[in-house]
């Protein structure tokens, strides 16, 4: 081993000799885009960040895309940007950065078409750059390309360190882009930049119009995601990996539709089901059990839908299979029956519950009266249903996140909120407090719903719920 035999590992790449990096500059036909138009959300982009400047007048706001994310070794993840800026600027791009100045005036901050008759290595990017040449992933805008889609004023990156000088308190959604985070130092107001981060939560509590069409598109594909499924379960039946399978078939309509799947897939077959993010999908499917499936399309401008169905395999529920899914759906019932503006966003949840714990009751699988079991001290019937009953939908799966409790999960429903309904029971394989008939049985019904003036919408209803019904869409799609 010679001295330098570790140097010039870090890539395959082959020097650049000073000859082909002079040609590499020349002959390049011009590229301009004129098919650029502004992005349909951008009007409405417009109206947000005029509501997040005038929430914190006088004061800089800076809200950046992200980074890319390193996979392996050379390899990145698919960019995803961050949620806060994609509902702001409607951009999905890495290391752009939005910024607000104390008068209100916004600056899209990007990393724009880099130049090929540039010299030195700002006319090599296009070619050598292995994160951002438009040879390794394609074409970036130029500015004026960029300020047409987002309607808005945009600059270079390499302007953004002198745009956060100065003295003006500065807000920054942190821990995004670790660049933009030592750019800023820390505002003079304990928790700032937490009150920020929770306000971009709190924006987006209420959906506007355009993001119900979004989230409408993202819940439609998924029912079609859904109904590939069923079509494709005599094939995944004898596929040893017939999760995976199915997963792979939703997987499709949802890039073929969207973006991708706007989260892991869940695909729990038999006793699998009992684990609430069951995601390693490498089972095969049992004939007479049970299939749950978690999925979601995300649209291309990131919102996703979520929607869970628990399907017979064989295509009919056996007795004991459709007793714990009736009383799964009976909870969904009463859960969506407490929707409305006004009331508390626990009520749904509660609602499920009680009629859980009835029927746990019921089956004496509970001990105690179900008001014991209600009581906050008690709560026996967890055991068996584990998770709350549903949550916020939007660009995030489990959306708003950050938002505080009094405007969430300890308030109260308002008409535009879009959230899902999803009750289940997860009855354990090992649980010997269940009689041996119920064990290994994980039953979860999820609907995506938007709260109205007088009640709320179901926005999923494209698939069945009752199990009668869903027994005869599937002999429908099997047999067609």
């Amino acid at each position: 081993m010679t001295e330098n035999s570790a140097l010039n590992t870090g890539s395959h790449d082959l020097p650049v000799s000073k000859a082909l990096a002079e040609f590499m500059r020349t002959g390049w036909a011009d590229t301009a885009r004129e098919d650029i138009t502004p992005l349909p959300v951008a009007r409405w982009t417009a109206k947000r960040r005029a509501a997040l400047a005038a929430r914190f007048p006088a004061e800089r706001i800076v809200v950046p895309s992200g980074v890319l994310k390193v996979r392996s070794n050379d390899c990145d993840y698919r960019f995803r940007s961050h949620s806060a800026f994609t509902y702001l600027t409607g951009g999905r791009e890495p290391d752009d950065v939005l910024v607000i100045d104390p008068s209100g005036q916004a600056t899209l901050f990007i990393r724009p078409r880099s130049p090929r008759n540039a010299e030195g290595e700002a006319g090599q990017e296009f070619y050598r750059d292995r994160r951002y040449g438009d040879f390794w992933v394609g074409r970036r805008l130029d500015l004026a390309e960029a300020e047409t889609l987002y309607q808005m004023e945009c600059a270079p990156l390499a302007k953004l360190p002198e745009a956060l000088s100065g003295t003006a308190p500065t807000r920054v959604l942190r821990g995004v882009d670790p660049a933009v985070d030592a750019l800023v130092p820390p505002h003079d107001v304990p928790d700032a930049d937490a009150e920020l981060e929770a306000h971009l939560s709190e924006m987006r509590l209420i959906k506007d119009e355009w993001e119900i069409a979004e989230l409408q598109f993202a819940v439609d594909a998924t029912v079609r995601g859904f109904e590939d499924v069923v079509r494709a379960l005599p094939a995944a039946l004898a596929h040893p990996r017939g999760e995976r399978y199915v997963e792979g078939v939703f997987g499709l309509r949802a890039r073929l539709e969207g973006n991708a799947t706007g989260y892991e897939s869940i695909v729990a077959s038999g006793a699998n089901a009992c684990v609430l993010h069951w995601i390693r999908n490498d089972a095969p499917l049992p004939a007479d059990g049970l299939l749950l499936l978690d999925a979601g399309v995300e649209t291309d401008n990131l919102y996703t839908a979520d929607i869970t169905r628990t399907l017979p395999l064989s295509g009919r529920f056996d007795p004991v299979q459709r007793q714990v899914y009736e009383l799964v759906y009976e909870a969904q019932n009463a859960a969506m029956k407490a929707l409305r503006p006004g009331a508390r966003f626990r009520d749904f949840h509660l609602a499920a519950m009680r009629v859980i714990a009835e029927g746990l009751a019921d089956w004496g699988v509970l001990k105690i009266s179900a008001d014991e079991a209600m009581d906050p001290e008690n709560g026996l019937y967890r055991r068996y249903t584990l998770c709350s009953s549903g949550h916020m939908l939007g660009l995030d799966v489990h959306d708003c996140a950050k938002a505080r409790a009094e405007t969430y999960l300890d308030g109260v429903l308002a008409e535009g909120n879009v959230l899902t309904v999803e009750p289940g029971l997860y009855l354990q394989p090992d649980d010997l407090t269940l009689p041996p008939e119920l064990r290994g049985i994980g039953v979860r019904i999820e609907d995506d719903l938007v709260i109205t003036a007088d009640g709320a919408r179901l926005m999923s209803a494209g698939l069945p719920r009752h199990p009668d019904e869903v027994e005869n869409w599937m002999a429908t799609l099997l047999a067609g």
